[in-house]
């Protein structure tokens, strides 16, 4: 990685103002899941033993409607990172104006500031460029740790870097040095996994990663797409139908690296509860009123069969519903495959978003050599693009 980090600079009695990828779920006022906070924590505290003037962080959480909304408030997270880093965090009600100045100034030397929601203002989605500026106006030196946010060009991960130093956090750095050297030069065998709901969302993805991979095993909703392009009937199975074209061409295209699943769950609804069959989706296809909704105990075995020897392993979606007990095994028994294959000396890299949650539900993630914090943002340099939030960083 060619960009600069904390480690370059120095931050002593200095404003240090963060982005961080705080955007996690809040329930009945609580933190549900604190991933994304732990994951900053070494980058916060690697700044604060360097005896910066004052820590300022700043995150987007959720979807608010550019206003101000109690639902999507920040306010919950301060306990958690409080905690984490073991000193008191303030909070501000605002990011920027008055409201945000007078916090930073009123902070003692050291201290931790938490801005409220910058989405909460609808200059940050827009990446306007005075935002941009009342944001940078607080801190002295910029960091960038928020890789989930870093393939968005906003105010708080792009904009700011036009007016202060901008360097990457630990947490960019580990996630730039595992997503992108593993594509640049990786290991062979390289077996990417992909699953989720929609082609479409990993076309790009597909595209890239038949240059560099070896095998590409596909599950999940996906797949449903993949038979139904072949004129296979699918039940009520989730298809794409404007996706069908484009799964043609990549069957077409890369039919020997493609692996798909040959046989699934199915059940008459989807519902934990609901009656499931095992069918040989290949031969036998979905019949009217039921539907696939994970990969069957012979796919999982042929999957394990491809990754037996593989050196470097990408995984983003998983292969099925496995929020419902009934559809999660094959995530599940993929998910250990995995955690196998890192004990035995291979990268094993685990996209953002679902397949974290997967990894994190299975309670393997500390099992696999890197669990990505972006869902975007990991599906983006996968697709071999270059992230704005990245990018906009100072170089070495």
């Amino acid at each position: 990685m060619n960009k600069k980090t904390i480690r370059d600079i120095d931050l002593a009695g200095k404003r240090v103002l963060v982005r961080v990828d705080f955007n996690v779920p809040i329930e009945d006022g609580k933190v549900a899941d604190s991933t994304r906070i732990d994951a900053a924590v070494p980058t916060l505290k690697a700044i604060l033993s360097q005896k910066p003037k004052a820590l300022i962080l700043m995150s987007h959480l959720g979807r608010p409607k550019d206003a101000p909304d109690p639902a999507y408030s920040l306010k919950p997270t301060v306990p958690v990172l409080a905690d984490r880093l073991g000193v008191d965090v303030a909070f501000a009600d605002d990011c920027v104006g008055d409201v945000a100045k007078q916090a930073v100034a009123s902070l003692p030397d050291g201290g931790v500031l938490l801005l409220e929601n910058t989405r909460f203002h609808k200059e940050e989605k827009k990446n306007d460029p005075e935002f941009a500026k009342q944001l940078a106006e607080l801190g002295d030196v910029y960091v960038n740790d928020a890789f989930g946010s870093a393939h968005r060009a906003h105010a708080s991960t792009e904009g700011v870097t036009q007016y202060l130093p901008a360097v990457a956090g630990l947490l960019m750095e580990k996630e730039i040095e595992f997503l992108g050297n593993a594509l640049a030069d990786p290991k062979h065998p390289f077996v990417a996994i992909l699953g989720g709901a929609k082609v479409s969302d990993k076309i790009g993805v597909i595209d890239n990663l038949l240059g560099k991979a070896d095998l590409i095993l596909i599950g999940g909703g996906m797949a449903n797409t993949f038979f139904a392009a072949q004129g296979i009937a699918m039940g009520d199975s989730l298809v794409e139908a404007d996706a069908l074209d484009t799964a043609r061409d990549l069957l077409q295209k890369a039919s020997s690296k493609l692996i798909l699943p040959v046989d699934s769950v199915t059940a008459d609804a989807f519902a934990a509860d609901a009656k499931t069959r095992v069918v040989k989706t290949p031969e036998t296809g979905v019949e009217a009123g039921w539907q696939s909704l994970d990969i069957g105990p012979e796919t999982v075995r042929l999957f394990q069969g491809k990754l037996a020897d593989a050196q470097l392993v990408v995984w983003n979606g998983p292969m099925g519903v496995f929020e419902m007990e009934p559809f999660a095994k094959g995530t599940d028994a993929i998910a250990q495959t995995l955690a196998d294959r890192a004990s035995h000396g291979a990268t094993v890299i685990i996209g953002g978003g679902d397949s974290a949650s997967a990894i994190n539900k299975a309670g393997l993630a500390d099992k696999v050599t890197h669990v990505s914090t972006g869902g975007g943002a990991s599906l983006e340099m996968l697709e071999g693009k270059i992230l704005p939030g990245l990018a906009a960083l100072n170089d070495k």
